[in-house]
């Protein structure tokens, strides 16, 4: 969850605060991976005076659309999140910033919101070397999301605030929440959902998967869900919750029986949208798809989210792996117990593609 490391940030050592507009182009010495958060070095600058008086620093939530990215950490050849945001940041404000993403995504996995911080420092276009009064949190959105929009139309700015200076997006983050999407069924992934899920084409258990799920939840060495090249100095994380819900499936449009029925659909058992057979809906769904020509089955769709303050290396993907293994009957709950026992990440099943992950939500104690 390629070209960058980790399904979210690897914790680095924050770099220092610039002290003036010119772009500091050292590289951050890297630290284990989700470790605990330390205070950025930038604070003690604060406390000393140095700082910048005329910087701004802006708390940014960002989604996008992970395909045509090689992951969310800037890389000097290819299309990152960060790298999008820095040359709509520098359109908008005509100089050079830094933007410090809270959480990393590797190529091709999706964020509904992922934040970032950055420091502005407002120049006059006409007196060049004035400095202005920041912009509005609302001006910022609104300027960065058109130049953001101008090219691939893959990244927008949710919503943006303001926050003190010392407020860093990666060491102020309480919890981090990721969703991954399965559909299965036989019938071939529609297009509208190319790369935006991972296809079973087995049926898959749910009860027998939400068993596993308990059996990670928890404080645990998690080694044997963590991937070659994790830098964190612990595999020991606390996994606040594991859950597996069947939801509708995404673009869904009633059919004719279902938009001239008046009963309320059951959103929980999603029994309209199963493919068990012993489900009445279901035989109506088939029945209308086999017999009506260009109507295709639809697939069950699940939903695994993983939510704690931190994870290692590919953490959620290799999970999510070891659970379809189990939905699909390949594992007992019995043999989730024995891999996370194992503290080594071969026991482990394959792990799930980036395609149908998403990070959700980052949750902050916002001032």
């Amino acid at each position: 969850m390629s070209t960058t490391k980790g399904e979210e940030d690897r914790n680095p050592s924050p770099p220092k605060r610039q002290l003036s507009p010119s772009p500091d182009t050292s590289r951050p010495t890297k630290l284990p991976k989700s470790d605990p958060p330390r205070v950025p070095a930038e604070q003690s600058e604060i406390a000393m005076g140095q700082r910048n008086p005329g910087l701004q620093r802006y708390l940014v939530a960002v989604e996008y659309i992970g395909t045509r990215f090689s992951g969310s950490q800037k890389q000097p050849t290819c299309r990152t999140v960060v790298g999008a945001l820095e040359e709509a940041f520098q359109k908008f404000i005509g100089q050079p910033v830094t933007v410090h993403c809270s959480s990393r995504t590797d190529a091709g996995v999706h964020a509904l919101s992922n934040v970032c911080h950055v420091d502005v420092e407002r120049i006059s276009k006409r007196k060049p070397g004035e400095v202005l009064p920041p912009h509005e949190a609302g001006v910022v959105r609104r300027a960065v999301n058109h130049f953001l929009q101008k090219n691939e139309g893959d990244i927008m700015v949710t919503d943006v605030r303001c926050v003190p200076p010392d407020f860093h997006a990666r060491f102020k983050a309480l919890e981090r929440t990721y969703h991954y999407r399965i559909l299965s069924g036989p019938e071939p992934l529609s297009a509208f959902e190319k790369d935006r899920a991972w296809h079973v084409p087995e049926d898959l258990d749910i009860a027998v998967m939400k068993r596993a799920c308990s059996i990670l939840v928890g404080h645990h060495d998690f080694s044997s869900f963590r991937a070659a090249g994790c830098q964190a100095n612990s595999p020991m994380r606390t996994l606040d919750e594991l859950s597996v819900t069947e939801i509708l499936p995404a673009l869904y449009f009633p059919s004719i029986m279902e938009r001239s029925s008046t009963k309320l659909l059951d959103l929980d058992a999603c029994k309209s949208f199963s493919t068990s057979s012993d489900a009445s809906d279901v035989k109506t769904v088939k029945s209308e798809n086999g017999q009506e020509f260009g109507h295709r089955l639809r697939h069950r769709c699940f939903v695994v989210t993983a939510r704690a303050r931190s994870f290692l290396y590919h953490q959620v993907r290799l999970m999510v792996g070891v659970l379809k293994s189990v939905g699909t009957g390949n594992l007992t709950v019995s043999d989730v117990e024995r891999i996370l026992d194992a503290k080594t990440v071969t026991a482990a099943s394959p792990m799930a593609p980036a395609c149908g992950l998403y990070l959700g939500n980052v949750k902050y104690d916002l001032p």
